[in-house]
């Protein structure tokens, strides 16, 4: 499989500006206590003009190449809050945003903004990981009659439970860029050397049993 050209130069812009960040040797704990080789904070790209207005526009050309012209823009709280702004902004288009769930007062939504029943949304997203919190959204937005159309998010690791979840939830997913693209990159820049692009491989295969062997490695 070859891999685009705007995905490379995403996986390139997140590795200089240290939104991912690669460690295999010493890897970084996640809220869900496994140990990963792989940080990624993709709202640095935020921080950054030419990242940001690349990421921008890329979202607009993904969406367009992939789902045509939607009536609406949505984020997902929080990554995809800031940047869905700009693709909206970008492409003349309402803006809504999806809490991970109602509000405790006022008048309780979850979902913020106007938009009305039968309208095709995208969804917008920084991260994907499982997807849980990114279907909850897609959910929450279905609920009130949005027509989703897909979900664009910057990058993913690629994990079949992602797959399997988007699938199941029949949400199409596109991603700017994602962990092949990533490992790819950060070879032909001299990020990672190829014994730690090994472990990066062997990590992206099966997440809890290198993190269990690492654990059981450095006890």
């Amino acid at each position: 499989m070859i891999t685009s050209e705007r995905a490379l130069k995403v996986a390139e812009f997140l590795l200089q500006i240290e939104a991912i960040q690669l460690s295999p040797e010493s890897p970084f704990t996640w809220a869900s206590g496994l140990k990963s080789p792989i940080y990624c904070d993709n709202r640095k790209t935020l921080s950054f003009p030419e990242v940001r207005a690349f990421i921008r526009d890329a979202f607009v050309d993904t969406i367009r190449e992939s789902y045509g012209e939607p009536q609406v823009i949505a984020g997902v709280a929080t990554g995809g809050i800031a940047i869905g702004a700009l693709v909206a902004e970008a492409m003349n288009l309402p803006f809504i945003y999806v809490r991970s769930e109602p509000k405790k007062h006022g008048l309780g939504n979850q979902v913020e903004g106007v938009f009305y029943p039968g309208q095709r949304v995208v969804v917008i997203e920084d991260l994907i990981s499982t997807g849980s919190s990114s279907l909850n959204a897609v959910g929450a937005l279905r609920e009130q009659q949005a027509d989703i159309i897909g979900m664009v998010a910057i990058f993913t690791y690629g994990f079949q439970k992602a797959t399997n979840n988007f699938q199941t939830a029949h949400c199409p997913l596109q991603t700017l860029s994602n962990y092949n693209a990533l490992l790819e990159q950060a070879v032909k820049s001299n990020y990672v050397s190829s014994a730690q692009q090994q472990a990066l491989r062997s990590w992206s295969e099966s997440p809890e049993a290198w993190s269990e062997q690492f654990q059981t490695t450095h006890s």
